[in-house]
């Protein structure tokens, strides 16, 4: 099996060198925007193409207010800011993600809790989420979600990600956010391009986060975006990633301790760029999903497909080994072969700074933990 799809992954890419994850490709007019930002000097965060590329993102997401940001790490800070986490309270996030939605949180001297996800989603799971809630918290006379006991803290937000760009189960966390009073923030790093019953994932909480890494399907090289339905949310994103800083024509005042995270017009040229083929992109990562979906039906290797109701952009195309010893086959053979493929994250609470979290069962995340590979999953034919 695994010589089979070594076959067909080099076939796919027709080539027999080294075939990457996923790496950009760049089949429009990036050149002539990073040019024409070069030729009018505005390269830094101030320019015509942030504008820009805030307003195309806005469009097509849906969201009301799109912020460009350096990174999507500094979009989830900015965002969780905006959500009202203070430094010592408590958001619920999964165990299953990418350190970079831990790593916001502890930027707000916050601490993440760590719940399960579910089998058919790879993403938060809403019961384990309520089962979570319902055995350590209750809402207290102001209406705040606490952890009960002595050293009650409150626990203010939730932040489920939408892992490989297959949106999470969002109707059910939206209701166990409204019984539990928490501020849904979505880690939308992913999923640009995916769609939850026909809606942008992003979209969904009260504010949502995208990134443009060059390993994502559309890149700035690097930058993120802070999406939000809010227009008041979104005008005090701009200020807090702006350097807090007052407008005026010539004189310098920072009303507050402000984020130098603004995007620069550079990047922006290129996410621009980038934005004009999204469409293409997504249909083009669909279809090389569902030629592996196809290659590896009645195999031992499960194809993770998109879930039902939703269009995933398959960011990552992932399949689900037998075993940990077939895992570890599969990445040994196909590494080996110069075809990348790679294990999915270590769990949140395994790692030294977030070990001491607090955390519902993760038996569902353990047995994903164990057993996903990624395969390689740029865009053919940009």
């Amino acid at each position: 099996m695994f010589d089979a799809l070594i076959r067909f992954v080099r076939e796919q890419y027709a080539t027999n060198d080294f075939i990457p994850l996923h790496a950009p490709v760049f089949p429009g007019r990036e050149r002539d925007y990073v040019l024409d930002t070069l030729e009018s000097t505005f390269v830094s965060s101030v320019g015509a193409y942030v504008d820009r590329f805030e307003q195309e993102m806005a469009r097509y997401t849906g969201s009301a207010r799109a912020v460009a940001v350096a990174n999507g790490t500094a979009a989830l800070h900015v965002a969780l800011l905006l959500a009202g986490v203070r430094p010592g309270e408590l958001v619920v996030t999964q165990s299953l993600t990418f350190v970079a939605t831990c790593n916001a949180i502890a930027y707000c001297h916050a601490e993440p809790v760590f719940v399960d996800v579910e089998r058919a989603t790879l993403g938060m799971s809403p019961a384990a989420l309520q089962q979570w809630l319902q055995d350590n918290t209750e809402i207290d006379a102001e209406g705040l979600c606490r952890t009960r006991g002595p050293d009650a803290r409150v626990v203010r937000a939730c932040v489920p990600m939408h892992t490989f760009g297959h949106p999470a189960d969002l109707d059910g966390l939206m209701e166990v956010c409204r019984r539990w009073n928490l501020v849904l923030v979505e880690d939308a790093a992913e999923s640009l391009g995916s769609l939850y019953h026909g809606r942008h994932t992003g979209t969904f909480g009260r504010l949502g986060t995208q990134s443009f890494n060059g390993n994502k399907i559309i890149t700035t090289g690097g930058g993120g975006m802070v999406l939000t339905g809010d227009e008041a949310l979104g005008a005090r994103a701009k200020h807090l990633t702006t350097t807090a800083k007052q407008p005026h024509p010539y004189e310098f005042f920072h009303d507050e301790v402000g984020f130098n995270y603004r995007l620069p017009n550079l990047n922006a040229a290129l996410g621009c760029a980038q934005l004009e083929h999204i469409e293409d992109f997504v249909a083009a990562k669909r279809l090389l999903a569902q030629r592996y979906a196809e290659l590896l039906r009645g195999s031992a290797l499960e194809f993770v497909h998109e879930p039902t109701g939703c269009r995933s952009n398959y960011w990552l195309n992932a399949v689900v080994c037998d075993s940990r010893e077939q895992r570890d086959a599969l990445l040994k053979a196909t590494n080996d072969a110069g075809v990348m493929t790679r294990p999915i994250w270590q769990l949140m609470n395994r790692l030294p700074a977030f070990a001491h979290c607090r955390r519902g069962d993760l038996s569902t995340a353990e047995w994903l933990e164990a057993r996903v590979v990624n395969l390689p999953s740029s865009v053919i034919g940009g």
